[in-house]
């Protein structure tokens, strides 16, 4: 059997690293409150919103919630931090007054996330809105460069989240991530994986047939040097199914055969992963699926 495109260049040492997995975590009471509350469940990665994402109006982050983060990170040992761009952004809109309020959205959102030190910014590629797949990639691919210029930023990366496929949204399909960052002129692009996503626009990713698969997919299409952010969520909803609704570690259709999986993919486990499954104030959701994720690795 030929060799996988994704297995060339594997190197040996990256099936024994240690994952570093943690989890969305709210910023009620300030933004340096999701520092605390990662902590709280020894999380070693962590993704925020840095504003109410489903709102257009946010506020610039001031000097003092700037500095009360990088104490709190500093504190918790400077791991990985990602935000997450507001749910209401479509740079695939054939609307040019609402791509112009996307564009913009993005732009703020670099400039917050370079302010608080976070060096990647995951963002919904958005929807075509029954124009096509390849005329919402090329408007995704156009928008991201001028919203990265009208920032003024130019440490902060874009990691563009593959979908679930509802609607005429962008991204269930790989090679629509590929198109729209091939498009970028620089290295600036780069894609975050969500396991639920993936296995709802059809990569079973319950068997390894389905991981192959979807492993494939991403070295052919985006290049694995091009992933660097992991969201875990099992899915609700079956294979296919098209329709994005999380579920707790091993209780969705992916399971604790697909999550062990994931896990011993060597060119996965090097990456930052988050857990986005529902939970209360309490944390004992997070914590349980972290557990269990964290024994998956181990084994």
């Amino acid at each position: 059997m030929p060799r996988s495109v994704y297995r060339d260049g594997m190197k040996e040492h990256e099936k024994h690293t240690a994952v570093s997995i943690g989890a969305h975590m709210s910023v009620s009471g300030g933004l340096h409150k999701a520092i605390e509350r990662i902590m709280q469940v020894n999380g070693r990665a962590l993704q925020i919103f840095t504003r109410n994402q489903r709102q257009w109006k946010a506020a610039p982050v001031t000097d003092g919630e700037a500095a009360l983060f990088a104490e709190a990170c500093a504190h918790w040992g400077a791991h990985f931090v990602a935000s997450h761009a507001s749910y209401l952004i479509n740079l695939g809109s054939p609307d040019e007054q609402a791509a112009a309020r996307s564009v913009t959205a993005l732009a703020e959102e670099l400039v917050r996330a370079e302010s608080l030190h976070i060096p990647c910014v995951v963002l919904h590629p958005g929807a075509h809105m029954g124009r096509g797949t390849e005329a919402g990639c090329e408007r995704v691919a156009e928008r991201l460069a001028q919203a990265a210029a009208m920032s003024g930023t130019s440490d902060v990366r874009i990691l563009l989240e593959n979908t679930a496929g509802q609607g005429t949204s962008l991204g269930a399909d790989i090679a629509e991530l590929g198109r729209i960052i091939k498009a970028c002129p620089n290295d600036r692009v780069g894609m975050c994986l969500d396991t639920a996503h993936a296995h709802a626009a059809g990569y079973d990713l319950a068997g390894a047939e389905g991981h192959a698969a979807l492993m494939e997919a991403i070295a052919c299409h985006v290049g694995m040097d091009r992933l660097s952010f992991i969201h875990l969520n099992d899915s609700k909803t079956p294979s296919g199914s098209r329709v994005d609704r999380h579920a707790h570690i091993g209780d969705g259709h992916i399971g604790r055969a697909g999550f062990a999986r994931l896990l011993h993919e060597p060119l996965l486990r090097v990456l930052p992963m988050v857990l986005e499954t529902p939970k209360d104030e309490s944390l004992k959701d997070d914590r349980r699926n972290l557990a269990l994720l964290r024994e998956l690795a181990a084994e």
